[in-house]
């Protein structure tokens, strides 16, 4: 097995192509249900807070089932994986479908987070040691047009599905998709692994889930609670602590659930951060420009997404274009013209005003979603190559997980930024307003229009912090080199041991 796995004389398109549909419809369910949550609210008489846990609860079990991932990808073969998280994201989906309270449609959100967050590991690791290190981005380029493609359709979907169906509609449009995937990966899936005698640490499970769960509720939460709530700060506190906890463990076992040894090798480690700050930049504009064209501009939610929809398509087009592109020219290049372009578009949406055009922020989106569009996958997959393959489990479950605590902590952050910044403007422009008005009371108009202008200023700023934010990615991506398959340090160690035995035997 692991013969072929470095040595593999043809890639496994079939069972990739299965793995990449699985993902596909993963990755398109989770962008579906954001516009029809209204829907759901009313339907269901829940609150916004309550309602947020259809996304809040799906990223905490994704937080908490991908470092788990690692283990599982090293103990159980792909079919095996693949027909559980099948299972249990199907399963998911007509809990959901049919749910008429509640709290059933959170378990079957639940069931799906738990089938989609083993997905993404498993395919990134299968890509990963079934393509040479030199034909490597084209495998990712493809993979990212499958993937890019799930986001660039799923809100105007999504919006079109709410217009004219129930909001079910979202769910039963998936189930048989999923079932269809499902029946392809039980006929078509071959694939065996000689069993490894390696076990679950449950002490390590339990730690990474309250580190990572803590860390991902505590952030997410900051927006809506505030950073003096103590669900806030005491769930990050803890969270930090049994993480703490959960690498010291991690570092003193010899088969790690999550090996944090990934971050010696520098490609990863900087591929890792350069990730991590992008991601938080990029919240911004999945994050501000709704609330900017809904809220201030009044643009309905289909109007919205079809906004979004150039930007993310020229992101899923562009994926196998930049993958062929880091084959020949590295990840350096691309990620030096991609940053530069992205921190250039950021800077120009921290400049918006009250009559911004339509087609305006269309371009300035579709622009900005080229410059990530050139930076995301070529880095990541550059850090990847640097790993013996050893380590590729850890390495796309790391990946995975950075991924999702980085969002959670550029939306706390940005969210934090505006609203700070809003409330700031609006006690300025109030106390002028009313100034100007002789001291009297000003009407309900003159507040809401105060209320807009302020808010925009709170937009306007959390983009010009998400400038400096994305121009630290820019600073390290000169540091990139053009990484190849390192040495194992285990096979390091046995070569020195070799070499100090002949030393001996010669003396």
């Amino acid at each position: 097995m692991e013969a072929a796995q470095k040595n593999p004389v043809k890639p496994p398109y079939g069972l990739i192509a299965v793995l990449m549909i699985g993902a596909f419809i993963a990755f398109l369910n989770n962008t579906l249900l954001n516009i029809a949550l209204p829907s759901i609210m009313t339907d269901l008489n829940v609150d916004t807070a309550t309602v947020q846990w259809l996304t809040t609860g799906f990223m905490l079990v994704n937080g908490i089932l991908i470092p788990a991932t690692a283990f599982l990808i090293r103990k159980y073969s792909v079919r095996t994986l693949f027909l559980a998280a099948m299972v249990l994201f199907t399963t998911g989906t007509f809990i959901a479908g049919f749910a008429d309270v509640f709290s059933i449609l959170l378990i079957g959100r639940m069931m799906q987070a738990s089938g989609s967050a083993i997905l993404m590991p498993l395919l990134m690791n299968v890509m990963l040691i079934s393509f040479p290190v030199e034909k490597r981005g084209a495998a990712m380029g493809i993979f990212g047009l499958i993937l890019m493609a799930a986001p660039a359709i799923g809100p105007t979907l999504s919006g079109w599905i709410v217009e004219h169906y129930d909001w079910r509609m979202l769910f039963h449009f998936i189930s048989p998709i999923a079932v269809l995937v499902l029946l392809l990966g039980f006929f078509w899936l071959k694939d065996k692994k000689e069993k490894q005698n390696i076990k679950l640490d449950i002490v390590s499970l339990i730690f990474s889930s309250i580190g990572f769960g803590g860390v991902l509720y505590g952030f997410s939460s900051a927006g809506s609670k505030g950073w003096d709530s103590p669900y806030v700060y005491l769930t990050i506190i803890i969270g930090v602590i049994s993480l703490f906890i959960f690498i010291i463990r991690q570092k003193r076992q010899t088969e790690p659930m999550l090996n944090f040894g990934v971050f010696q090798f520098p490609m990863f480690a900087l591929a890792s951060i350069i990730t991590m700050v992008l991601n938080m930049a990029m919240f911004s504009g999945m994050l501000l420009i709704p609330i900017y064209v809904q809220t201030i501009r009044g643009i309905s939610p289909m109007d919205a997404g079809l906004m979004m929809l150039p930007g993310a398509l020229v992101m899923a087009f562009m994926s196998p274009i930049t993958g062929k592109l880091f084959d020949k020219y590295g990840g350096r290049v691309l990620a030096i013209i991609g940053l530069i372009i992205t921190v250039s578009t950021t800077y120009f949406f921290s400049k918006l005003a009250m009559d911004t055009t339509y087609t305006h922020l269309v371009i300035l989106n579709t622009v900005r979603m080229l410059g990530m569009s050139m930076v995301m996958m070529p880095v990541s997959t550059n850090g990847l190559n640097q790993l013996p393959p050893r380590f590729y489990p850890h390495g796309t479950a790391m990946n995975n997980t950075l991924n999702q605590v980085s969002g959670a902590i550029g939306t706390a952050l940005l969210v934090t930024i505006m609203t700070n910044r809003t409330t700031s403007t609006g006690e300025e422009l109030a106390k002028e307003a009313m100034i100007n008005n002789g001291g009297a009371e000003l009407s309900e108009a003159a507040m809401a229009q105060i209320g807009m202008e302020a808010t925009l200023q709170g937009i306007n700023f959390s983009f010009f912090i998400s400038t400096f934010i994305a121009a630290i990615a820019l600073i390290l991506a000169f540091f990139i080199k053009r990484a190849a398959p390192a040495e194992d340090p285990i096979e390091v160690s046995k070569k020195e041991e070799v070499n100090k035995s002949k030393l001996v035997g010669n003396e």
